[in-house]
């Protein structure tokens, strides 16, 4: 199935600041979701932001929260975001059929979030080199059940580039420095 920027919203889950240091690889997640968010920007998909208790677990991290600072942001206490009724209404509202799907935990949230689209008839899209958990091997089982659920894994440079779909896209030199 091709992913196509018309049909395409981005949710983002729970990249907060009390979380993300216990993350595998944070230092290239970090890089890789500021490229992605970045790029997904340029593109203009609608944007879902969501963080898990913040009173506990803290805002979204500082080099994320300045790029999707006006964008929706839901509070939430169930671990799928369809699950809280805020951010499910607004990614039906959007009116999209793919669900860009990055963040951490990948084993809780990020699979149960992705669970949930499917059962809601909508298209999850793993950005694989965009989500983590505290172990590598969570990410790995996780990823390969929702795989194997239905959801389209990629990566951030492959999404990128397939909803840039020419070189000749406006926004393609602007896409192309990031991934560089």
């Amino acid at each position: 199935m091709r992913i196509n920027v018309k049909d395409a919203v981005f949710c983002l889950v729970d990249v907060q600041e009390r979380l993300f240091p216990h993350m595998e690889n944070k230092e290239t997640l970090e890089k890789n979701l500021v490229t992605l968010v970045k790029g997904l920007k340029l593109l203009q998909i609608p944007f879902i932001v969501n963080e898990q208790y913040k009173k506990g677990i803290g805002e979204t991290i500082p080099a994320l929260r300045e790029l999707v600072d006006a964008d929706p942001h839901f509070e939430k206490t169930t671990f799928s975001c369809c699950k809280n009724e805020p951010t499910m209404s607004a990614i039906m509202a959007a009116g999209k059929k793919v669900v860009i799907v990055a963040g951490i935990e990948t084993q809780v949230c990020v699979l149960q979030t992705c669970l949930d689209l499917l059962e809601a008839g909508l298209q999850p899209v793993l950005v694989t080199d965009c989500v983590s958990s505290r172990a590598q091997y969570n990410t790995t089982m996780a990823i390969e059940r929702l795989v194997q659920a239905g959801v389209i894994p990629t990566t951030y440079e492959s999404i990128l580039f397939e909803l840039t779909v020419n070189a000749k896209n406006p926004v393609f030199k602007e896409i192309s420095n990031l991934v560089k």
